[in-house]
């Protein structure tokens, strides 16, 4: 890939004029966008049932932050059918995507491996079980009306993939990688895309050069936390948002919060804890378009309201 200056880089002019602004090349930027040509949205992480909705939509309004999605950790199964019916009723009012986890996963199993030191099977789909479980709560939710779903499991997603392409499940369901599934290289970027994702949360610890190497390897939609929670590193990289945008578009920009607890699953024996977080997820979000407005040639947003994915690759079966 060829390089290029660094044109979002506030602050750079002061420091090029003192010979500190180092050697490193920009990467290049993103020729993609959006459908409507927007280059990214903004995604409001860990909302966990209709109070905390209700909570970020009050304070979306509050501090003007447009909000075009928001998803939930529990998973549906720790979700009432009302629940999730007065969710997808009140994000339909504002044209907010509602996206939900599709779980259990082996962090929430009996087998030690989850909680070894490596961790390593993490909140993937544990035996043909799981599995089943997870194809059951995917189906309980587009009954009810959701048509955005986050999985953890390539084996998941590759077999919700396959339902929507048989029509079993509607066509229009859009899949959403979790960052519990992050691919951290090109490849494995390319092959979510093949298994059927339609937008992928990567690792919010990649360089911008190491994000502009996935961008050219996909076409599928970038996730970013640009504040990332702490079991997922606790990143804060608000300043290098519009740099972030400019090497991914399109691409959902995720504000987590970092010294706030794992709440997963939440309830009302926590729920203090929640509406906090989730106000003040929207309050970080607010300071992280300051910081892009304050950028020359702002990347440009993608209208709230739109959910239209870019056409990516698919695997398709001989």
């Amino acid at each position: 890939m060829t390089a290029h200056p660094h044109p979002f880089v506030p602050g750079l002019a002061a420091l090029e004029a003192l010979d500190l602004a180092g050697t490193g090349a920009a990467p290049p930027a993103s020729a993609r966008a959006f459908p409507d040509g927007g280059a990214w949205r903004l995604e409001i992480p860990s909302v966990e049932g209709p109070d905390a909705l209700r909570t970020v939509l009050a304070a979306a309004d509050e501090y003007d932050v447009p909000v075009h999605r928001v998803s939930q950790g529990s998973g549906v199964g720790m979700l009432t059918d009302a629940e999730i019916t007065d969710m997808a009723q009140a994000s339909a009012e504002r044209a907010v995507e509602l996206c939900l986890f599709v779980r259990p996963g082996a962090n929430w199993d009996v087998g030690a491996a989850a909680g070894s030191a490596a961790g390593s099977v993490s909140a993937r789909s544990r035996g043909a079980g799981q599995l089943a479980a997870g194809v059951a709560q995917a189906e309980r939710a587009v009954g009810l009306g959701i048509r955005s779903l986050l999985v953890a499991d390539e084996g998941l997603l590759w077999v919700l993939h396959e339902l929507r392409e048989r029509g079993d499940l509607p066509a229009d369901t859009q899949f959403k990688v979790s960052v519990m599934a992050a691919p951290a290289n090109p490849a494995a970027l390319r092959v979510q895309e093949l298994l059927g994702a339609d937008t992928v949360n990567v690792p919010s610890d990649l360089t911008t050069h190491q994000l502009a190497e996935l961008r050219a390897a996909s076409a599928a939609t970038i996730d970013f936390y640009v504040e990332a929670p702490d079991n997922v590193g606790g990143f804060v990289r608000h300043h290098e948002i519009a740099e972030i945008v400019r090497v991914c578009a399109p691409v959902y920009v995720k504000f987590g919060l970092r010294n706030a607890p794992d709440v997963y699953p939440a309830g009302g024996h926590i729920a203090s804890t929640v509406l906090a977080a989730a106000r003040e997820r929207v309050r970080r979000a607010r300071i992280g378009l300051d910081e892009l407005a304050r950028t020359p040639d702002a990347p440009r947003m993608s209208a709230v309201g739109e959910r239209e994915q870019p056409a990516p690759a698919r695997f398709r079966r001989p």
